[in-house]
């Protein structure tokens, strides 16, 4: 093999109208070979005047990188037909050069877009959000089973309890929210009442405003407000927690060190949102209540003291337990959302912004869903 410096991989023949190939073109030689092409630029703006009289007699190697060389210079249609005409070239070598200036030109070629219609990308569209509905969906079952399964499994061994960590979490979503949730619910509470005032006013029904106020808290307004500032508070600071800790690997660590981080982790984040929803939804009652009376014995003229008798003969007690009993219900499900997005996380920052995002949308879009449901349910019960 020839690699000497001063080897000509390329001349032009003497009577100027073929350009002769010769040498070892292999990868050995590709500075060489790059080096000769640039020198050679009368050559390269020769070389689509060529065709037909490329001579490739002269190679006495070549493998994948001097067949690109080759492509380079003279184009592939050129090499293509340089080698199906030349008979000096081996079979072997003729068939690499055609195969690399084939490939070459394909790369060359650009990938047609295929143009769909809205329609199609519409539906298109509208399927890719079903299966990643459904892949959710089927991922927050399969986490709550989980949960539940922990929770069964270790409900009766208290030497597995957190005490400390349940304490902890009941102290962060419930007492540091209750502020929050009252705030809200009384200001609620009184734009209620005062838009049911003006409304009732008209047909002379003001006094039904109580009705409103109390009906609409009791049953809906207290645990749904409660349950959409949970997940926006608590879901969020769930995930960011354990998202933290996945992308720290601290949740590899108790792994390795044979503890359950379902039970480690999680079922305090539940106990907690378990004990602290019911509490503050009725917390949440009370104030939207306080809001609506408010308004009513500025606005209206009822006294307190009518505001709780027409409140008390006209608002049954079973109101109260149908709101209350959604409380637990989303509760769990704003916990094990948020745990489970936190478990999801990849690594990065990015990755835990993401899914903290996630897990407040899909707490709230869970929390409305099975409030509607359920709302259209008792209804239809007749409760």
């Amino acid at each position: 093999m020839n690699t000497n410096s001063t080897t000509n991989f390329l001349v032009l023949a003497a009577s100027g109208d073929a350009l002769v190939a010769q040498g070892d073109w292999i990868i050995a030689n590709y500075q060489m070979i790059s080096r000769q092409i640039q020198m050679l630029s009368s050559v390269a703006s020769q070389a689509s005047q060529l065709t037909g009289h490329i001579d490739l007699q002269g190679i006495t190697a070549l493998d994948t990188a001097g067949a690109e060389r080759l492509c380079t210079l003279l184009g592939a249609v050129n090499v293509q037909a340089a080698a199906r005409a030349n008979t000096g070239l081996s079979p072997e070598r003729s068939a690499l050069l055609l195969s690399v200036a084939q490939a070459m030109q394909d790369a060359d070629q650009p990938v047609p877009i295929k143009q769909q219609s809205v329609v199609t990308d519409l539906l298109a569209r509208i399927g890719l959000s079903t299966i990643t509905l459904w892949k959710q969906t089927i991922e927050l079952l399969g986490f709550a089973g989980l949960v539940l399964e922990a929770l069964v499994r270790n409900v009766l061994r208290p030497s597995q309890w957190r005490p400390t960590a349940i304490v902890a979490q009941i102290e962060e979503t419930t007492l540091n929210a209750v502020p929050i949730i009252a705030l809200l619910t009384f200001l609620v509470g009184a734009v209620v009442a005062f838009l049911g005032a003006t409304i009732l006013a008209d047909f002379g029904a003001s006094i039904y405003t109580v009705n409103l106020v109390g009906f609409s808290f009791l049953r809906e307004f207290a645990v749904l407000l409660t349950a959409i500032l949970m997940a926006g508070r608590t879901a969020s600071a769930f995930t960011a927690q354990l998202g933290s800790m996945k992308a720290n690997e601290e949740i590899d660590a108790i792994r390795v060190q044979g503890l359950d981080p379902i039970v480690l982790l999680v079922l305090p984040r539940v106990f907690a949102m378990l004990l602290a929803m019911p509490i503050l939804t009725f917390i949440g009652m009370l104030s939207g209540i306080f809001g609506g009376l408010l308004v009513c014995a500025l606005s209206l003229g009822i006294s307190p003291t009518m505001f709780f008798t027409i409140f008390g003969e006209s608002i049954d007690i079973s109101q109260f337990f149908i709101g209350m009993s959604k409380a637990p219900v989303f509760a769990f499900l704003i916990a094990i959302i948020g745990c489970l997005e936190g478990f999801k996380v990849s690594g990065s920052a990015q990755s835990v912004g993401e899914h903290t995002t996630s897990a407040v949308v899909h707490s709230i879009f869970v929390v409305i869903l099975l409030d509607a449901m359920a709302a259209l349910f008792f209804m239809e019960m007749g409760w």
